[in-house]
């Protein structure tokens, strides 16, 4: 399934729901593409006077020179900062003030750009960015205004939060060769290194139209729409020289890698990461069914043994990470008092075993089936959300119709198919397993 919103959307998107006939239907579509490559999709819906314009770059922390990590997130950041024709600090004025919201979200593969607005402000949108992809605000005092800002970002999220490494301590075993190997948030060294040559390299190599897709969805006239974007970036130079994507092959993990981590903590944990197929690969279908089916809500079957049960544990989980590469699946508990890893360990594999030799009983299947059908009709139920589907399918797997048919994949899966991919993946051989201590019981 697509790249889930993360937590910082507004709550007023919730707000815009199209009609409950509008669910039941098939997304319509249409797509075009300008002769600089930049790629369009626009999605007509005026059930509201709502218009969301989302602008995908296919550039994430991936595509970073291993010298120069945490540039995809920076921008994020960087390109609000204003452009030739936008002072600094007032791109998101022009937004508030037209009563719409905006934001952006980075991940290993891909950075992405929204606005929310009334309808009748779409021209206003589209015209910031394309402002930010053609002349963006790219200096030194920009870089020291956002480098501050990522720092704190780094300290509230990662550096001060208990547990807070585990994603950096995974990945950088999980991971030997391919550049997934550092999470999107890089080095501070690196970008305080970096030099303001190196930025400016940065954003002519990828945020040029034929590395973009930009969805409209919502309240708009298609000829009207078509013409503002004729008129804003049609003009914009594409990138004639090849864009960098990473070719790496990643070898298998080749045995089981163990570590303990001491933390400011004072609960012991766990996180064991198992290394899964790519996105849109067959088994990875199954594999994110497995996934829910361990931790997906409080009758998943790690929530009821380790938590409510034996009382082991207070929080547990497991995710599918959606990438474009080889993947992981990520399975943690957080112990109860008193007790250890050792035993949270033991717990979550006797699940994964259940798993592997029993299956999954008809009724859990159903449950399944029914979460994902609920999440799909969910994450396309508001104009934010059908845009960013659009543009993950249109970027990532180069077919924006998968946010009708992707749902048939996950249908497809059968209660053996999600057996054979515990059995194939959830392996010993195949695992980072990390041991989170206090850090008094270091040696």
């Amino acid at each position: 399934m697509r790249f889930k919103v993360l937590a910082w959307l507004p709550p007023l998107l919730g707000l815009w729901l199209p009609s409950a006939q509008g669910q039941e239907n098939r997304i319509a579509f249409e797509q075009y593409a300008l002769d600089n490559g930049l790629r369009v999709v626009l999605h007509q819906d005026k059930s509201t006077p709502i218009v969301a314009i989302a602008v995908m770059y296919h550039v994430g922390s991936k595509n970073e020179d291993p010298q120069r990590t945490g540039f995809a997130h920076f921008f994020e950041h960087l390109l609000f900062e204003g452009s030739e024709n936008v002072e600094r600090g007032e791109f998101d004025k022009y937004i508030q003030n037209a009563g719409g919201t905006l934001n952006a979200y980075t991940t290993a593969d891909n950075t992405c750009y929204f606005e929310i607005l009334p309808s009748n402000q779409l021209e206003l949108g589209l015209w910031l960015e394309s402002e930010r992809m053609l002349h963006a605000r790219v200096d030194q005092k920009g870089v020291e205004t956002q480098r501050e800002v990522v720092k704190e970002e780094m300290r509230q999220r990662y550096d001060n939060r208990p547990y807070g490494s585990f994603q950096r301590e995974i990945l950088k075993r999980m991971y030997r060769k391919h550049p997934y190997q550092w999470p999107t948030i890089g080095s501070m060294d690196h970008l305080n290194a970096a030099t303001e040559a190196d930025y400016v390299k940065f954003y002519r190599d990828f945020y040029v139209p034929n590395n973009a897709v930009m969805v409209i969805a919502g309240d708009f006239e298609t000829p009207k729409a078509k013409d503002w974007v004729a008129k804003y970036f049609k003009d914009i130079p594409r990138r004639e020289q090849p864009i960098f994507r990473p070719n790496v092959e990643e070898p298998p993990l080749g045995g089981e890698v163990r570590d303990t981590i001491f933390d400011r903590i004072q609960l012991p944990a766990i996180f064991e990461a198992y290394r899964t197929p790519a996105l849109g690969e067959p088994d990875f279908y199954a594999v994110s069914m497995l996934a829910r089916l361990l931790s997906e809500g409080q009758s998943s079957r790690l929530q009821k043994s380790l938590v409510d049960e034996q009382q082991l544990a207070i929080q547990v989980g497991n995710v599918a990470y959606e990438r474009e590469g080889p993947s992981f699946a990520l399975a943690y508990a957080i112990a109860n008092a008193g007790q250890d890893p050792q035993t949270l360990e033991k717990a979550i594999h006797t699940e994964i075993e259940k798993v592997q030799n029993d299956g999954v009983s008809e009724e859990e299947f159903q449950k399944l089936r029914n979460q994902i059908e609920s999440d799909f009709i969910s994450e396309n139920a508001t104009m934010f959300g059908i845009a960013n589907s659009l543009a993950t399918y249109a970027l990532l797997h180069g077919d924006a119709n998968l946010i009708n048919t992707e749902i048939e994949k996950y249908m497809k899966v059968t209660r053996e198919d999600i057996r054979k991919a515990a059995q194939k993946y959830f392996r010993a051989d195949n695992r980072v397993v990390l041991y989170y201590l206090p850090k008094p019981s270091q040696p």
